[in-house]
């Protein structure tokens, strides 16, 4: 099989007092459709606030929770082809 495939991934970071949310959603898979993963950072009431270090930790976590998802459906497909279990492709 030969061919060039696009998935997208669209970041949403909402903030709201001191908590930054991060949505990631990829976008393009088939099948199966897209996945969703969440991220979430809260300052410290005693620290300075900077706004970039919330955006760059929660889309990190909702990007890994994307990563885990996709590890997770990538062992599901194979064991349902292969009828066997999977080692080695565990999420961290």
């Amino acid at each position: 099989m030969t061919g060039t495939k696009s998935w997208d991934i669209h970041i949403s970071i909402t903030e709201h007092d001191h908590t930054v949310t991060a949505e990631a959603r990829l976008l393009g898979r088939e099948p199966g459709g897209g996945m969703v993963g969440e991220g979430t950072a809260r300052c410290n009431p005693g620290d300075e606030n900077v706004p970039a270090i919330g955006d760059e930790l929660s889309v990190a976590r909702a990007l890994n929770r994307l990563a885990d998802q996709l590890i997770d459906c990538t062992i599901k497909d194979i064991e349902t082809h292969t009828h066997e279990k999977v080692h080695g492709l565990e999420s961290r």
